[in-house]
This record gives C-alpha cells, structure tokens and sequence, in this order.
C-alpha cells in the first residue's frame, strides 16, 4: 500500500503563488508517472499536470507557462509550482501515482484564489 500526502494549498489573491508538494510513503524513483489533478466545484476531475520517471512532462492547456511540475525522488517528493494564479484555478488539487501495482491518489488539498 502507498500512502501520499498532499500539501501547501491555501487562500491566495489572483496573481499569487502557491507550491504544492506530494509526500510518497515510499520511494518513487521506480514510479511510471506522477501527476496533479484538480476538481473544481461541480466540475469534472482534470489532469493539470503530469511527469513520468524519464522527467517528461505534460500540462493542461490552461495552466501551460504559469504552471511547474518536478519530482524530488531522495525525498519521494512531487511538487506543483503554481504561479500567476487565476479565480479558475480554485480547486481541490490531488496527487496520483501511476506505479506498476496501479494507481494511487492523495487525498486532496484545496486552493482558493480570490480578492
């Protein structure tokens, strides 16, 4: 079982930053593909960002040049860069790790961007 562990989410005025971090139970050097998703109120759930274990990454158009996915594999550690946030950015945001046992998701942390 692989636990993770989001975190860094908050309240943030539109303009802001804010850097997420996914905490692994386990080392993920091994790991497929990380990536953070969001769910914003009566929305579906969307990939935001994506990194695989070779360091190719993948963005949703939406947040592409505002947004930096990176891993941190000595700390089991993925991280979510957010900068020039925007109201639409409001969401819940997950972790999900795709391994070779299956997928694995966090269980969420909220991020608010509001005046």
């Amino acid at each position: 079982q692989v636990q993770l562990a989001e975190s860094g989410g908050g309240l943030v005025q539109p303009g802001g930053s804010l850097r997420l971090s996914c905490a692994a139970s386990r080392s993920i050097f091994d790991w497929k593909t990380m990536g953070w998703y969001r769910q914003a109120p009566g929305k579906q759930r969307e990939l935001v960002a994506a990194i695989a274990g070779g360091g190719l990454t993948h963005y949703a158009d939406s947040v592409a040049g505002r947004f930096t996915i990176s891993r941190d594999n000595t700390k089991n550690t993925v991280y979510l860069q957010m900068n020039s946030l925007k109201p639409e950015d409001t969401a819940v945001y997950y972790c999900k790790a795709d391994t070779v046992a299956g997928g694995y998701w966090g269980q969420g942390t909220r991020v608010a961007v509001s005046s």
